[in-house]
């Protein structure tokens, strides 16, 4: 006789699956664009290490995993087609503990925001908001790629630099140049968005999702994600000029130029290298941010 022993069913997701589901390694464009508003403020940072501390934390490991695990919880249908093994559709992460878990993630990031300050507390609501509507119904705005991917960059770039600047200056507006650059890569990040798109395209056919690459074809998508990355680091280039800052200028040119570059060889087979592009040529993007962040340090009062 045989005696197969059953495994009980998991009533609580384990610490593990919790991490995954937040997704960490998501937390870098946030926590970078945080970084470049706080060196784009031009306030000294080391004298206020723990302000700054704080704030890369609500930008990753809070507002951005708050978005990550809504987006999961909402997405667990595409995910059991696409990605079954995920914390969600695996069962790793049991019953309706996803969406407990976006609604404590979501808690914990407004509530630390309310003691940042009144720009940042507002920041962070819109944030959320994006974070919710993003993933779900009935506006979800991720079954349009277009709206989707817009919502996604402003709050991965626009929002959190926004916030690393306001939080640096004491919690007000920040000057115009930081909000031109902040809005620029922002507007940019649309055309990394669409490319985490082509991983999922059979999962977002059969769920409806109307991503880019569904919408446009693999290779319509392509190229308008590598226009929408351009375009903006084009004016950023413009803008720098104007505000003699040359040097500053030929730099993210040079990296516009290495991402140029990168795209004619992602434009040869697009649904195979949006994986290899989405790693170098993101990694190359970040940087000219930060260069624009230094550019602006301390001339943006007098702009």
């Amino acid at each position: 006789m045989n005696h197969v022993t059953q495994l009980p069913l998991r009533r609580y997701p384990a610490p593990a699956a919790i991490l995954e589901v937040l997704h960490p390694i998501t937390w870098f464009p946030p926590m970078w664009a945080f970084t470049c508003g706080v060196v784009s403020s031009g306030q000294p940072i080391a004298a206020q290490w723990l302000l700054v501390l704080i704030g890369i934390v609500f930008a990753g490991p809070l507002m951005c995993a708050t978005s990550q695990v809504v987006n999961d919880w909402y997405d667990r249908d595409v995910d059991a087609i696409n990605e079954p093994y995920r914390p969600i559709p695996s069962g790793r992460i049991p019953g309706k503990w996803g969406f407990y878990l976006s609604l404590i993630w979501t808690a914990v990031s407004l509530t630390l925001a309310y003691f940042l300050g009144t720009w940042v507390f507002g920041a962070a609501l819109i944030g959320m908001t994006i974070a919710w509507i993003y993933s779900a119904p009935p506006l979800r705005l991720k079954a349009n790629g277009w709206w989707g991917n817009l919502a996604a960059g402003i709050s991965y770039e626009g929002l959190a630099w926004f916030t690393g600047a306001t939080l640096m200056i004491g919690g007000a507006m920040p000057e115009w140049p930081i909000l031109a650059l902040a809005l620029l890569y922002s507007l940019g990040a649309h055309g990394i968005m669409t490319l985490n798109d082509f991983k999922a395209i059979e999962g977002d056919i059969q769920m409806g999702v109307r991503s880019l690459p569904v919408q446009l074809g693999v290779d319509g998508a392509a190229r308008v994600a590598c226009l929408v990355m351009g375009l903006p680091q084009v004016v950023v280039i413009a803008l720098l000029y104007s505000w003699d800052k040359p040097v500053h200028a030929l730099a993210v040119g040079i990296i516009l130029l290495i991402q140029v570059a990168l795209m004619v060889r992602f434009l040869g087979s697009p649904r195979e290298r949006a994986t290899w592009f989405s790693g170098l040529g993101v990694s190359v993007y970040v940087i000219g941010m930060m260069i624009s962040a230094f550019a602006v340090r301390g001339m943006a009062q007098t702009v």
